[in-house]
């Protein structure tokens, strides 16, 4: 049975559609990589399924339940969700910060208990940024709050992580060490994760399958090296490209009309 189901779900902003008709099943304990060119509706997908936004046509359901029938707080004990980066306003510190996802699991207690402390502990470990634990917030680099994010979604402790862009503004090192996470808690704790990126590549080394949206309402869904071949990739993004294979996987470089590559025509 499917852990999360979306039929039928058309989404569009004033007369603009985005979505159309999206279909796709969700199985438990999997890892999804959501591509497409900017203005397809990746984000939108997201936001759809954390309940930010609902559907004009059709239905979401997680474990067979409407997501639009879940209060804010059931819902923050299912999924957790890392946005694209922003600056936050308020002097909280970076402890502080991932420590607020720990809230909805309090009913009485108004303070921290060992519990929360511990996965607050091992978030920031896992994330490596325990070195600025203390440090405010709004004091890190783009690439450092990014990694707070995903601490804080990792200490939220749902068994759904959604992700939007989570290795934007990150350096190679921790492009992959996220990667890894992530990978690492799908098959060692059971999550489910779903992340949009812009890095085809990364999504053919790490992700079961994959979500394609094209510009104009298409969509492809299935395993990645059946869905992003580069016909396809061209297609939908509109560029150039050579496609090749590195040990077992496909990997895509994009060329450019000026690029030392590009093949003469």
């Amino acid at each position: 049975m499917s852990f999360i189901k979306i039929h039928d779900v058309t989404f569009g902003y004033e007369h603009q559609p985005v979505l159309k008709a999206l279909s796709l099943a969700v199985e438990k304990n999997s890892f999804w990589a959501i591509v497409g060119p900017n203005g397809s509706g990746k984000s939108t997908f997201l936001n759809l399924l954390s309940g930010q936004l609902k559907p004009q046509r059709g239905t979401i359901h997680i474990d067979d339940k409407p997501v639009a029938s879940f209060s804010t707080r059931r819902l923050a004990g299912v999924l957790s969700m890392v946005r694209q980066e922003f600056v936050p306003v308020f002097g909280f510190s970076v402890r502080q910060a991932v420590m607020m996802a720990r809230f909805y699991k309090r009913k009485t207690a108004l303070f921290e208990e060992s519990d929360d402390i511990e996965a607050v502990e091992s978030a920031l470990a896992a994330t490596d940024t325990m070195a600025f634990a203390d440090r405010p917030l709004r004091t890190l680099s783009g690439g450092e709050r990014q990694r707070v994010f995903i601490a804080r979604a990792l200490a939220q402790e749902t068994p759904i992580l959604l992700l939007d862009e989570p290795t934007c503004h990150l350096d190679l090192k921790h492009q992959v060490r996220i990667f890894d996470l992530l990978r690492q808690m799908q098959v060692e704790q059971g999550k489910t994760v779903l992340l949009v990126t812009h890095d085809i590549n990364l999504a053919c080394q790490y992700c079961d399958r994959v979500l394609l949206l094209g510009a104009d309402g298409t969509y492809f869904q299935g395993n990645p090296e059946d869905v992003l071949d580069s016909q396809r990739i061209e297609g939908v993004f509109h560029v150039k490209g050579y496609q090749g294979l590195v040990c077992r996987e496909k990997f895509f470089i994009p060329l450019g009309n000026f690029s030392k590559d590009r093949p003469k025509e």
